[in-house]
């Protein structure tokens, strides 16, 4: 039988009070946002406080064979950063530092730093960072960067890939690596930077990351529609989309609705099938006209009530409505979280797929989406305790990933494949990718230490 390895010379290693093991400290952070049963018990956690601890964890755990799952704040939706048997959870939440450089429209980042203060950070500098997850408030940049995550603008301004220029990456051997830099453009060497971008902590840890900021956004124009059906709200963003490109384009139906409502009341018609929230932030009088047009696309597709508004203010309440429906769902029994992805014509039979797999299997779905880029959010939902109930979400659960895969779509659009979804990866990418994806992680992390399990 082998003995665990001596924490004492990891301990040696690193900052002090850096590591712990104290059961109910470790208990904090075994899991994710999906709480996962089948979570295992770490040997330690460390919580790294600079770059150094991340060099001296990952090469302690490769002269010992130990595996290490990354985490940030913990808020990710996929089982990705829950804890292994036996392994070292390695948290960046300490390293949280921001800087702003406004000559390149740059922030220089940690890991542990929220999405939401890097936006106020370069916000101080009348900059803007897009990304903006439903949880931009709580997530870190460095599960951001790991899951390649998107959020409500995305439909306009792109995910966290298309502004990420550099990153520093500790290898699994402890190696650390900058990749790219404050510049725009550069082409010197393979393109090795988006190679970590989502690749969910199984290539490396992000210690630094250099982010491309944008001038301040314009003032968005808002455009609340409901709908009778969801699927007369998906057809209206078939409509939409081929004719403009808002800067928002979200869709919630009456499930989710309801559960926002019951969770802090918000205005929204209880009795709605569907509603969509639109933004344009197109400059000077092409707003009203981009809002018209998107206005005038939900009043064909059948919308019965359509709410327009100039006013910042109130848009804004009604895309806090929509960031609310995690929270608010979950108050509803325990979850299974989807994030499935489809081109945008076929966003109808998708919706419509899930309607009929929820029926199938007697079990509630409330969606909400991105649906302005077809990338949906099914929250499979049941009771806690019923067990039967959970084997019949457990089956609709994979129910809808494959739907997606059949719909020439993806079982991920932007909360990662993690543990959750690992089984079903396979079937989308098919085996010449995957032989592809084993190799590159093979010549990476070659004792398959970095978060073992999850997402390849």
């Amino acid at each position: 039988m082998t003995s665990a390895p001596d924490l004492a010379s990891l301990a040696a290693a690193l900052s002090e009070g850096t590591l712990t093991t104290d059961p109910a400290t470790v208990e904090n952070y075994r899991r994710d946002w999906t709480q996962s049963d089948a979570a295992g018990m770490p040997l330690g956690l460390v919580r790294a406080q600079r770059a150094e601890d991340v060099v001296a964890t990952l090469r302690w755990a490769s002269a010992h064979g130990v595996p290490v799952v990354p985490r940030g704040a913990g808020s990710g939706l996929s089982g990705g950063s829950c804890a292994v048997d036996g392994c070292i959870v390695l948290s960046l939440e300490r390293m949280r530092e921001i800087e702003i450089d406004p000559a390149t429209r740059t922030a220089i980042v940690e890991p542990g730093a929220f999405n939401a203060e890097v936006k106020a950070a370069a916000a101080e500098h009348g900059l803007w960072y897009p990304p903006d997850p439903s949880s931009f408030e709580i997530c870190s940049i460095g599960g951001n960067v790991a899951t390649n995550a998107g959020g409500l603008c995305c439909v306009k301004y792109g995910v966290t890939t298309d502004y990420v220029l550099g990153l520093d990456v500790v290898l699994a051997d402890g190696t650390l690596v900058r990749l790219g830099g404050q510049r725009i453009k550069d082409v010197a060497g393979l393109p090795l930077l988006k190679l970590f971008v989502g690749s969910e902590g199984t290539l490396g840890v992000v210690t630094r990351a250099i982010l491309r900021l944008l001038p301040a956004r314009p003032p968005a124009a808002t455009l609340v529609a409901f709908f009778p059906t969801v699927g007369a709200s998906a057809r209206a963003v078939v409509e939409i989309g081929r004719h403009v490109r808002p800067s928002m384009l979200e869709l919630m139906d009456n499930a989710s609705i309801n559960a926002v409502e019951d969770y802090q009341a918000m205005g929204l018609d209880r009795g709605a099938g569907a509603l969509l929230l639109a933004q344009s932030d197109a400059p000077g009088a092409a707003r009203a006209e981009e809002i018209e047009v998107i206005r005038a696309a939900c009043v064909e597709q059948g919308a019965v009530e359509c709410h327009v508004t100039d006013d910042p203010a109130e848009g804004e309440l009604f895309a806090a409505a929509r960031r609310a429906a995690f929270p608010a769902i979950e108050k509803l029994g325990a979850l299974m979280l989807e994030d499935v992805g489809v081109p945008i014509p076929l966003l109808p039979e998708l919706l419509s797929g899930i309607a009929a797999i929820a029926e199938a299997n007697d079990v509630l779905i409330p969606v909400v989406a991105h649906a302005g880029d077809g990338n949906t959010h099914p929250i499979i939902v049941h009771p806690r305790g019923d067990e039967a109930a959970r084997v019949r979400a457990a089956r609709a659960f994979l129910e809808v990933m494959h739907l997606a895969i059949r719909l020439g779509g993806t079982i991920t659009g932007e909360h990662g494949v993690g543990r959750l979804k690992r089984e079903a990866l396979a079937d989308q990418l098919g085996p010449d990718v995957m032989a592809l994806t084993q190799r590159i992680k093979q010549a990476l992390d070659p004792q398959g230490i970095l978060n073992p399990g999850a997402a390849v």
